[in-house]
C-alpha cells in the first residue's frame, strides 16, 4: 500500500491548546451533559472501543470506563449493557477491547492478516482437525467457554494452551468465532453466523475502506489528534493513516504547541466544546489517557502504569488513578478497599486547590462501589492528606 507520506497537510483551521484540549474532552464525553438516554451503550459506540483489562481495583477497567462519564450507574446494569443482546464483541483494536457490533466489518483487514499469517503464538498440532472439533461443538452446543469446549490449559503455566484453547482463539482471530460475551471473566465463544447480523457478516470490505472507516472513526473518538494519535487507536500503522487519510473527512488543523500536524473531526470543529466538566477518577486504560504522549501534549501530565513495576519502585501506585476536575487533570491516587472503606493508599495533587475535587471524587467512587467511608493512607505531603481528608469531612 504505497501513498504520500501524512506529515504535511495544508491546514485552513488554527486552534490554541486550549481549544484542542476542549475538543477532545468533549469528543470522549467528559465536556457537556452526559448522554444518560444512549446509556452504557451509547457510551461504547461513542468509543468506538473501550479497554478489556484483568486488573480489578475499585472495579475491572471496562466498568469504569461508563462509570467515569455517566456516573454511578449500576455495575451489573454496565455488564448487561456490554454482553447481552449481542450488542458488542471483543476483538483486538487499541488491545482486547469491547466494540461496537457495527464496527465488525471495520477489522477484516486484520482478520484477513492474522488468517494469512497462519497462527498468532501457539502452533497447532492438527489445525483442521482440532477447528472443526470447536466448531461441531458450537454448532451442536451453542455458545461455550475454553474450560466447557475442553479445558484452557494443558496443567503447566499460563501460555501453556490447550490445542482446543488454541483452535478457538485461533478461530476468533479470524472471525469464524466471536466472543460476545464474558461469564465470570472468561470468555464465551460462539459461531460469527449466530451472533453478528447477516448484513455486517457480509459486508465484507475491502482493506482500504476498512481504514479509512476506522481513521474516521477514530479521529471522531478523539476530536483531533496526530498522525500517530489517530493511528495509535485503533493500532494501525502509520503508513495506513497515510493511505486513507486524505479521503477519512478529516480536516487538517494546526495546534498551538503541537510540533507535529493534526486532524480533526469536522464535526467536533463546528460544535462549541461548552458545557459542565466532569469531575471523576479515571482508569489508566481510558480512551482518554491510554496514549500516554497524547496525554502528556494535552493535559501537561505524565502517567504511567506502575502494576507491572516492581513496588519498591513504585512512585504513585500499584494502580494510580488520573484525576479530572474542571477538563484537566489535577492529580492521581491509588485506591484500595478494607471492607467498606475505600483506602486512598497513595495520592498526589497538581495544586492544593484541586483537594475539593480529588474528595469529591473519592466519595463518590466510593459510594459507587459501595464503601460507605474514605481514609487517606498516604499523601505527597501532609498537607496534601489533611487537606483532603477535611474536605471528605465536610462531605
Amino acid at each position: 500500500m504505497t501513498s504520500s507520506p501524512a506529515s504535511t497537510p495544508h491546514p485552513s483551521v488554527s486552534l490554541s491548546a486550549d481549544e484542542a484540549r476542549r475538543i477532545a474532552l468533549r469528543a470522549q464525553g467528559f465536556l457537556g451533559a452526559p448522554d444518560r438516554r444512549g446509556g452504557v451503550r451509547g457510551v461504547l459506540r461513542h468509543l468506538g472501543a473501550v479497554q478489556l483489562d484483568t486488573i480489578s481495583v475499585l472495579a475491572r477497567s471496562h466498568e469504569l470506563i461508563p462509570y467515569a462519564r455517566l456516573g454511578a450507574v449500576g455495575r451489573d446494569t454496565v455488564e448487561k449493557a456490554y454482553w447481552s443482546d449481542n450488542h458488542a464483541f471483543e476483538y483486538w483494536s487499541h488491545a482486547a477491547c469491547i466494540l461496537p457490533i457495527e464496527e465488525w466489518p471495520h477489522f477484516a483487514f486484520r482478520r484477513r492478516v492474522k488468517r494469512a499469517h497462519g497462527y498468532r503464538w501457539h502452533k497447532m498440532k492438527d489445525r483442521e482437525g482440532s477447528c472443526a472439533l470447536v466448531l461441531d461443538r458450537l454448532k451442536a452446543d451453542g455458545p461455550l467457554t475454553s474450560t466447557e469446549l475442553g479445558g484452557a490449559k494443558n496443567g503447566g503455566p499460563w501460555w501453556d494452551w490447550s490445542e482446543t484453547k488454541i483452535a478457538v482463539e485461533w478461530l476468533l482471530d479470524t472471525g469464524d468465532v466471536v466472543c460476545s460475551q464474558r461469564r465470570g471473566w472468561k470468555r464465551v465463544y460462539d459461531l460469527a453466523e449466530r451472533v453478528v447480523p447477516d448484513a455486517l457478516l457480509h459486508d465484507d470490505l475491502d482493506d482500504r475502506e476498512c481504514l479509512r472507516r476506522l481513521v474516521a472513526l477514530a479521529g471522531r473518538s478523539l476530536g483531533v489528534g496526530t498522525r500517530a494519535d489517530i493511528s495509535d487507536y485503533h493500532r494501525l500503522k502509520g503508513e495506513q493513516f497515510d493511505a486513507v487519510v486524505a479521503d477519512s473527512g478529516l480536516v487538517p488543523v494546526t495546534v498551538e504547541g503541537w510540533a507535529k500536524p493534526a486532524w480533526a473531526d469536522p464535526a467536533a470543529l463546528a460544535a462549541a466544546a461548552a458545557g459542565r466538566h466532569r469531575t471523576t477518577l479515571l482508569s489508566p486504560f481510558d480512551s482518554l489517557v491510554w496514549d500516554r504522549p497524547r496525554t502528556e501534549r494535552i493535559f501537561g501530565f505524565t502517567h504511567k502504569l506502575e502494576a507491572y513495576v516492581p513496588k519498591p519502585q513504585r512512585i504513585h501506585g500499584y494502580f494510580a488513578m488520573p484525576l479530572l476536575a474542571g477538563g484537566r487533570l489535577q492529580g492521581r491516587v491509588d485506591p484500595g478497599r478494607e471492607g467498606t472503606t475505600l483506602v486512598a493508599r497513595r495520592l498526589s495533587l497538581t495544586t492544593p486547590k484541586a483537594a475539593p475535587a480529588m474528595a469529591r471524587a473519592l466519595r463518590e467512587a466510593a459510594e459507587w462501589v459501595g464503601c460507605d467511608a474514605v481514609r487517606v493512607e498516604r499523601a505527597s505531603s501532609p498537607a496534601e492528606a489533611a487537606a483532603v481528608t477535611a474536605e471528605l469531612d465536610a462531605l
